[in-house]
């Protein structure tokens, strides 16, 4: 069976402390509840959790919604976004699997990443290796106004915004990401192609803004 891979890369730097990090882990409890209900997500989506502050770690494997565990999630120190995002990579090319010329590999995995800030390390090393990454769709969402759109723009072209890094807008955020994976799983099985980007995905709620 192919897998439909979601990484969530999320923040856990210092200025997440408090209600945007209890947010967040509230949000990821949501949305594997919501996929657990939809059965194309059930036999396709497996997810992933990698956090970045001073180091990125990768805190949930590759892992079935059946078998997902909530992470604990603190919130601490600088953004390492770069070393995230070379982590990513790293973590698509041993979790992934490939097509080859016997089977057809997984679905291009979908990633969503979250910040509240801006990157503390060096971005191009990290931007070079998820380019060379075969990712499906890749959404960057800036939370609040200390997040800067056009460092994540850098990053990909699929990048949204919140107003503000409290639970309502986060929550909001964490059940679009549920509708979009959920739609992603039924899509693929009807059209047998990879979600590339925001046009694949459904309209954001009002508290999520496309970035232009």
């Amino acid at each position: 069976m192919r897998r439909l891979p979601v990484y969530l890369l999320i923040d856990c730097s210092g200025s997440m402390l408090g209600e945007p990090i209890e947010a967040v882990r509230n949000g990821i409890q949501t949305l594997v509840s919501a996929l657990r209900q939809d059965p194309h997500a059930l036999e396709s989506a497996y997810l992933s959790v990698i956090t970045f502050n001073d180091k990125a770690q990768q805190v949930v494997p590759l892992t079935e919604l059946g078998q997902f565990q909530i992470p604990e999630l603190k919130a601490s120190s600088t953004t390492s976004m770069g070393a995230a995002l070379a982590l990513l990579a790293e973590r698509i090319g041993n979790e992934v699997a490939k097509t080859t010329a016997d089977q057809k590999g997984d679905w291009k995995p979908i990633v969503f990443m979250m910040t509240d800030g801006v990157s503390t390390d060096e971005l191009t090393a990290g931007i070079a290796a998820i380019k060379k990454a075969k990712i499906g769709a890749f959404v960057a969402c800036a939370a609040g106004p200390a997040a800067r759109t056009e460092e994540l723009q850098r990053i990909t072209d699929s990048v949204v915004r919140l107003d503000t890094a409290d639970s309502s807008t986060i929550t909001a955020f964490f059940k679009w990401v549920s509708a979009s994976i959920a739609t992603t799983s039924q899509k693929i099985d009807l059209t047998k192609k990879d979600a590339t980007g925001l046009d694949d995905l459904p309209p954001p709620p009002p508290e999520v803004n496309v970035v232009l």
